[in-house]
């Protein structure tokens, strides 16, 4: 007698089928745009710098507790396409150099964690293959074979984009460790003048406010200066 046919496969039903398509790398990247575009709308709408700048912390809270609130405001702020330079005036008015500085850096690290952590989950299996051409190659081979290297440089010459240089390395298979570290460090020197040049608003003709001003004008010169200098070592690369 011949062996019975074998069972057809039974199909995957349909909540399986749902899901899966809910989790191919081009929904996930729609639905990174989608809240990428929310964020931006609803920075445009309500501007949330100018509730960290002049209504919060709650002046309940002080101390400590408002320095950490306000870096977590900082960072969501950050994601959300919310200019750095605004925050970091902000921060340096409400809680002088020092501790401004301290939640400053502290919101800068917790805003690039959050969009390197939504790139890297929602977007870069699905933004992967299209990464052509040599200078998408070059950048993506640095971040990905130098990535704290390429982000301490990206991060100390002021002038590429916070938002941009997180989803880049999101895209690229940068670290989590060296992401966030060359991230804290290479973006002390240009926070910290602004900080100090929004603590000492106040006395815009002090030598440190115009100090720091002096800084940022000749640090944004200067990283004009090399990349327009070095704009053909990334090609080469």
């Amino acid at each position: 007698m011949s062996a019975p046919a074998a069972a057809p496969a039974a199909r995957p039903g349909l909540p399986a089928r749902c899901a899966r398509a809910l989790l191919a790398p081009r929904a996930r990247l729609a639905l990174l745009v989608v809240l990428l575009v929310t964020a931006g709308l609803c920075v445009l709408r309500w501007e949330p710098q100018r509730l960290l700048s002049e209504g919060w912390p709650p002046s309940q809270v002080t101390g400590a507790g408002a320095v950490l609130l306000f870096a977590v405001g900082y960072g969501v702020c950050t994601a959300a396409f919310v200019p750095r330079p605004l925050l970091n005036l902000a921060a340096g008015a409400l809680f002088g150099a020092g501790f401004g500085l301290a939640a400053a850096v502290a919101g800068t690290v917790l805003g690039a964690g959050i969009a390197f952590g939504l790139g890297r989950a929602l977007g870069q299996e699905a933004l992967r293959p299209l990464v052509r051409g040599r200078w998408l190659k070059a950048a993506d081979g640095q971040l990905s074979r130098h990535g704290f290297r390429s982000v301490l440089a990206v991060r100390i010459f002021p002038g590429v984009p916070f938002a941009a240089a997180n989803y880049c390395a999101a895209v690229s298979r940068c670290g989590w460790l060296p992401f966030l570290l060359a991230t804290a460090l290479g973006t002390v020197p240009n926070t910290a003048a602004y900080v100090i040049a929004g603590s000492s608003a106040s006395s815009p003709t002090s030598p440190v406010f115009l100090g720091a001003t002096g800084f940022i004008t000749v640090s944004g010169l200067g990283a004009a200066a090399v990349a327009w200098r070095k704009r053909h070592r990334l090609t080469a690369a």
